[in-house]
């Protein structure tokens, strides 16, 4: 199967959706606001789209598949304040969409586990932009649209080894908090499996299956490299800007049980410590 996939906001999880999709056949067609990254993009084999410029719309008609990964504000999505009414003209044509966004849409669970069935209680101003835009999205007739409530993604270029060989990653712990993550080429993974196996109204959460605390990952990258660990900092005790301190306001452990037994999706990186040492083997 191929098509025309236009994503909207095209970024780090959707280049990996493209990687995985050009070779197949696919049109991809991405948004950006930067005319340098739009020329990458179009070196990757990609046609870019400037979010200010023409050509969105007649995008909207030609694709059969739909990608948002725009991150939302207080007012919700962008690209609906911006295109609402091309969307909701091309909705019915379109074979698929998917909406990208967090986990942190549940808030804190102080550990507990949680799955697509818990009700959304986020206590941080990005996890209630996400509930609204997700809310927004829902709300346009005939729009196929599956959600998928990601983890904290790393991979290529977006890990810790960079900061564990520069000497600023820290430890900070803070006694009980655990997060979920989940390896970009998995996100990939799962949206192409959907993309094959669509089912409107579907909400997946996209994460491995070992929530961990974060300082346990920084010391295991460090061992990888066989570098000093570095030293605990307690959470009361840590510098951290208002955005840092706000990912440990929300502590919980994310069942992924859907993705595998709706999409037939096997992780391939179904902890940190198999992620960490392909992307040490990249490197």
């Amino acid at each position: 199967m191929t098509g025309t996939l236009l994503s909207l906001g095209h970024g780090y999880s959707a280049a990996a959706l493209a990687r995985r999709l050009l070779p197949e056949g696919w049109q991809v067609i991405g948004t950006t606001r930067d005319p340098v990254k739009a020329q990458a993009m179009e070196r990757d084999g990609l046609r870019a789209l400037l979010w200010d410029g023409p050509g969105i719309e007649a995008a909207l008609s030609e694709a059969t598949h739909l990608l948002i990964s725009v991150a939302p504000g207080p007012e919700g999505d962008p690209a609906l304040s911006r295109y609402e009414a091309a969307v909701r003209a091309t909705a019915s044509r379109l074979d698929w969409a998917g909406y990208l966004s967090t986990t942190g849409v549940y808030g804190d669970h102080q550990g507990d586990w949680v799955d697509e069935t818990t009700p959304l209680t986020p206590s941080t101003r990005r996890g209630r932009a996400r509930v609204l835009a997700e809310t927004q999205w829902r709300a346009i007739p005939s729009l196929p649209l599956h959600i998928f409530r990601l983890a904290g993604i790393y991979g290529p270029g977006r890990g810790p080894f960079e900061k564990v060989r520069a000497g600023t990653a820290r430890r900070i712990v803070k006694p009980g908090q655990v997060f979920s993550r989940i390896h970009v080429d998995d996100i990939a993974q799962v949206l192409a499996a959907s993309i094959a196996r669509p089912r409107p109204g579907a909400v997946y959460n996209v994460c491995d299956d070992d929530p961990a605390p974060p300082e346990d990952v920084i010391e295991h990258a460090a061992d990888l490299l066989g570098l000093p660990v570095p030293p605990a900092i307690p959470f009361d005790e840590a510098d951290m800007t208002p955005m840092a301190r706000s990912f440990y306001a929300e502590s919980k452990r994310v069942r992924n049980a859907l993705i595998k037994d709706e999409l037939g999706v096997r992780l391939h990186y179904p902890d940190y410590r198999a992620g960490l040492a392909a992307l040490l083997d990249e490197t």
